[in-house]
């Protein structure tokens, strides 16, 4: 199947892409050079580097447009506003100026192929455009449903536009050749869409890490964890969506019950300075900047439980990609997220961890200390992640099912 890209052109537009380590851009890198690996030509279309901490990196700022070459993929890349804080206004900003400079000479060479991933409109728009003009299939994969995120992550003004943003949404995904969707959850609200059930394919993330290798007693010495403290550890981004407040306010309850409790958020994102100033004074809270990719794994393994959480409203909308690296560590994931949703069907599913009531701290405190009472559980819950990950979530596997999806496309 992979002989069918040696000589074609394929363009993925993602405004998310390396040297970016967080959130979707993994994702979009590792199947570029994948496909680029497999013989094809591979053009992206990307914003200047600024997740989780939406701030232009600094290797980049001051610059308009370039193209730069990164393991056989051509790079071409557009700036534009990158807002520091999320409101509905300052998002549309974000994606009209992405949709405006993206849309101005983009990659010249006909692709054969059109890829491009959401969360963001505005590479969707674009990549359907190109797809029409050159009259060739565009596929979406749909990592984040941007109206149900408009209406379900308590962004400001976000319930105002919802609509707005799921009809720009709903014709994205329609117009598409195949759309791929990273979890179950999403197939309902996609067909609800417009967008016929036999278009549809699921696609899950896969994990992109390596297995940790690291001395795990040397790593908690190096980040100041004593060996008596039981860590929760919550990487990733600190966004709206994450409702990562009920982590502080399970830090004021240990601090009073649970004294060898300690919650560290590893991290970057738009909420952090107000997450500094909700935690400031806690003796039991702390902060790290984002771990580098080689020592990312490590930092997770020398853990005691990994935190997913996200505020009640999340339901369908979304599948936090960390859960991936989580499984992998073999540490238990502590999922404080809505019952019904993707993310506590993914935790349940894997046997890798407890799922608790979103925005609860008592519930989230009372789990975290029955692990804390039972070693021997908590250690259980660890291992099926490794597992998990290696019957579903490999590299492999995951690629594979992109692959075979895009093929599918040229083949129609």
């Amino acid at each position: 199947m992979t002989d069918m890209f040696a000589g074609r052109r394929v363009l993925l537009v993602s405004t998310n892409y390396a040297p970016e380590h967080a959130g979707i851009a993994p994702y979009s890198t590792l199947t570029a050079e994948h496909l680029a690996a497999c013989g094809a030509e591979v053009d992206v279309l990307a914003g200047m580097p600024h997740y989780p901490g939406w701030r232009v990196h600094d290797d980049y700022r001051g610059r308009w447009r370039m193209v730069e070459r990164r393991k056989g993929v051509r790079v071409h890349r557009r700036r534009s506003f990158v807002p520091t804080r999320q409101t509905a206004l300052l998002r549309a900003a974000y994606e009209a100026g992405f949709l405006a400079h993206g849309s101005i000479r983009p990659p010249a060479a006909r692709p054969d192929l059109v890829l491009s991933q959401i969360p963001t409109l505005a590479g969707g728009v674009i990549a359907g455009r190109i797809a029409r003009r050159h009259r060739v299939p565009h596929v979406v994969v749909v990592q984040d449903l941007m109206g149900a995120a408009a209406a379900q992550s308590g962004i400001r003004g976000g319930g105002h536009v919802a609509s707005l943003v799921a009809g720009v949404e709903s014709r994205i995904l329609r117009t598409a050749a195949l759309v791929g969707v990273v979890h179950e959850t999403f197939v309902g609200r996609v067909t609800a869409m417009g967008v016929p059930g036999p278009r549809v394919r699921v696609v899950p993330n896969w994990t992109h890490v390596t297995p940790p290798t690291g001395d795990r007693r040397a790593v908690r010495a190096r980040l100041g964890w004593d060996e008596g403290q039981f860590v929760l550890l919550h990487s990733g981004n600190m966004g709206l969506k994450q409702g990562l407040e009920v982590l502080v306010e399970t830090a004021r309850l240990a601090a009073r019950a649970t004294s060898r409790l300690r919650i560290v958020l590893m991290g970057d994102g738009s909420c952090r300075t107000h997450l500094e100033r909700l935690a400031a004074g806690l003796p039991n809270f702390g902060f790290l900047p984002p771990a580098s990719d080689a020592d990312f794994p490590d930092v997770l393994a020398a853990a005691d439980a990994l935190a997913v959480t996200q505020r009640a409203s999340v339901l369908d909308m979304s599948l936090p990609s960390k859960l991936t690296s989580y499984f992998a560590s073999g540490r238990p994931v502590v999922a404080s997220v809505a019952p019904q949703g993707g993310t506590a069907e993914e935790v349940r599913r894997s046997g890798a961890g407890v799922v608790v009531r979103a925005e609860d701290p008592e519930a989230l405190h009372g789990a975290v200390a029955e692990l804390m009472r039972d070693p021997a559980r908590s250690d259980a819950l660890g291992a099926h992640g490794p597992t998990y990950v290696s019957e579903r979530l490999s590299p492999q596997a995951g690629l594979g099912r992109i692959t075979a999806m895009l093929a599918e496309a040229l083949s129609r």
